[in-house]
C-alpha cells in the first residue's frame, strides 16, 4: 500500500477522487482492526442519530481535531453527551495553548470535512488522546465521508493508534 500523503495538497486528482471511506476502510485493514462502515441518513442532533443507529448518544464518539501552539495537532476522541475539558486536556499534553481549528485547518490537517473526521486513514497521523469513559465499549465515529458511520471496538481503536487513554472531558 503506498504511503498517505503528508498533506491533502499533496494528493494528486485521481487520490482526490478517492472517497474517505476507502481510506478509512484501507487504514483499518493495514491495521487489523475490525470495523464496519453503516450508510445512515443525516441527523440533526446527537440524540436523533443515536436513535437511527440504534446506540446510545454516549456510543458516538466526535474526532475533534485540537491545534497546538506549535501548529501540530492531536485527536481527541469524545463521546456523546461530554466536551472536551481544556484545562485536562492542556494539562495532559503540557501545554498552554489549544485551539479548535476552523474547518478549513481541519480539513488541511486530515484529509477529512467535519462530520466525518476519524483517525482511521487521516492524511496525517496525529497523535491519538480518547476520553477514558470509551473503554471496553463498541463506539461509532465517522467513517471518512458524510452518510456514513464505522463502528469498532474502542479498546481495538486505542491500541491501533497507540492512544492515550485519559480523563479529558466534561458533561455537556
Amino acid at each position: 500500500m503506498a504511503e498517505s500523503p503528508e498533506s491533502v495538497d499533496d494528493l494528486r486528482p485521481s487520490d482526490a477522487v478517492e472517497d474517505g471511506r476507502s481510506r478509512v476502510a484501507s487504514d483499518a485493514a493495514r491495521r487489523g482492526v475490525a470495523i464496519r462502515i453503516v450508510e445512515r441518513p443525516a441527523a440533526r442532533s446527537l440524540h436523533e442519530a443515536a436513535a437511527l443507529l440504534g446506540i446510545e448518544p454516549s456510543d458516538i464518539v466526535k474526532t475533534l481535531v485540537v491545534k497546538r501552539s506549535d501548529d501540530t495537532f492531536v485527536f481527541a476522541l469524545v463521546p456523546g453527551g461530554r466536551k472536551i475539558s481544556w484545562p485536562k486536556l492542556r494539562a495532559l499534553l503540557g501545554v498552554n495553548k489549544l485551539q479548535l481549528p476552523d474547518a478549513s485547518v481541519a480539513f488541511a490537517a486530515t484529509g477529512y470535512e467535519r462530520g466525518t473526521i476519524t483517525p482511521f486513514g487521516s492524511t496525517t497521523a496525529w497523535p491519538v488522546v480518547a476520553d477514558a469513559t470509551i473503554s471496553g465499549r463498541t463506539v461509532s465515529m465517522g467513517a471518512g465521508d458524510h452518510g456514513y458511520s464505522l463502528f469498532v471496538e474502542a479498546d481495538s481503536l486505542v491500541a491501533a493508534f497507540g492512544a492515550t487513554v485519559a480523563d479529558i472531558t466534561e458533561p455537556e
